[in-house]
């Protein structure tokens, strides 16, 4: 019996790239070859068409599972490579491949990258198809809406022959896009808000703001729950965990309730510049979402934004709540997510926050007290942790 023994890649956005194209798929081979690493029978071939890993034996449900993590990856065809291009080894291979689907209709489908193949498609199309009437029962031809779509690709190495295409997750390869200091709270939507843009191929570090004694420990073990699922699509991922019980203490303190929150996030972003210029990241992302809490309204955000020049990402700030739920529960950090630990940000949630706060008034609140030192402070007491899906967690203070 003939098995399928490829993987075939399949690229997407990556042909758009022009002059690019080649430095991003060798950075998608890269990330693949990471991804696969253990699965020590497999072999990986980059092409500047596709990307092929063989199978040699090995089982492909739980590499095609493993790639569909990948970013950058538009589709995967599990494919049978036939060395021998004559047609009537095309016609039976294509023959025993079909034999071994379940259905009523089908379609052939070529697609000949090598003009040089002596028939066009459209007659290696008719001649398969022949060959399967004739030797089949029951199978008839359905142009439109086929059961069973099969896939002959002419190149020039051998024919690609497949029934079997799954989606892969897009966007893409991871590091492409450079680095961003990501603000990670522990709730559902920045673990989001990072997948999306890992799948645009920005690498993330990640910021926590923690206030012991008011939060929990649980918060960080969450936070690395959470990094270990996301490591997944990235590897291992830099936490830094930043002191934030004085500013906070600070704050409440001379602040009036109803800006407490616009004032903490000012605070926040503040850190994250500073931080973010140190590890050479020319972005901030958030998971903000418009209009979800009064700091997300479009002016609280204006009026936080203004401490820093820096860029900020939202990618989640046209989503819909329950779509950015979705989302959680298929990268699957909706549960973790929604464990009962809350962070600095909620634990001192005012009854009354200000939806349309005035910079005028964060500025006058912020001349109350001597906030840069607590900011110097906080940012040289920083404790970092690495984050795997391997469980290499360690801590490094450098």
């Amino acid at each position: 019996m003939i098995t399928y023994d490829h993987i075939m890649v399949r690229f997407g956005e990556l042909s758009t790239k022009g002059k690019n194209k080649i430095d991003f798929i060798r950075t998608l081979n890269k990330n693949i070859i990471r991804a696969l690493k253990d699965f020590p029978k497999l072999d990986i071939n980059m092409r500047h068409d596709h990307i092929y890993v063989t199978l040699n034996g090995e089982s492909y449900e739980p590499v095609i599972e493993r790639l569909q993590d990948v970013s950058g990856i538009q589709g995967l065809s599990l494919v049978y490579k036939a060395k021998d291009r004559g047609i009537e080894n095309i016609k039976n291979v294509s023959l025993e491949l079909i034999k071994q689907e379940t259905g009523k209709t089908f379609k052939v489908k070529v697609k000949r990258s090598d003009k040089t193949y002596p028939l066009i498609s459209d007659q290696i199309t008719r001649l398969v198809a022949g060959h399967i009437l004739r030797n089949t029962v029951g199978l008839t031809v359905d142009v439109h809406n086929p059961d069973i779509l099969l896939s002959i690709e002419i190149r020039e190495e051998a024919a690609y022959i497949f029934a079997h295409t799954f989606k892969g997750a897009g966007g893409y390869p991871l590091g492409v896009g450079g680095k961003a200091m990501h603000m990670l709270s522990g709730g559902i939507d920045s673990p989001v808000a990072a997948y999306l843009l890992m799948k645009r191929g920005v690498n993330i570090e990640c910021i926590h703001f923690a206030s012991p004694p008011y939060t929990q420990m649980g918060v960080i073990y969450k936070l690395e729950d959470l990094l270990k699922v996301l490591s997944k699509y990235q590897g291992r991922i830099r936490l830094h965990i930043v002191p934030f019980t004085k500013i906070q203490e600070a704050i409440y303190d001379n602040v009036d309730e109803s800006y407490c929150i616009t004032m903490m996030r000012r605070m926040m972003f503040r850190l994250a510049d500073r931080l973010a210029k140190m590890r050479h990241c020319p972005v901030i992302s958030s998971g903000e979402s418009v209009g979800q809490v009064a700091s997300q309204t479009l002016q609280s955000m204006n009026v936080i934004n203004q401490v820093t020049n820096m860029p900020i990402i939202r990618p989640c700030a046209t989503m819909d709540k329950t779509d950015i739920i979705n989302t959680a529960i298929r990268i699957g950090t909706y549960d973790i997510s929604i464990r009962p630990f809350i962070d600095c940000c909620t634990i001192f949630t005012p009854k009354s926050p200000k939806t349309a706060p005035h910079l005028e008034d964060c500025l006058k609140y912020e001349e109350k007290f001597d906030f840069e030192p607590l900011i110097k402070e906080a940012l040289s007491n920083i404790e970092v942790k690495f984050i795997s899906s391997e469980d290499e967690t360690k801590e490094d203070l450098l």
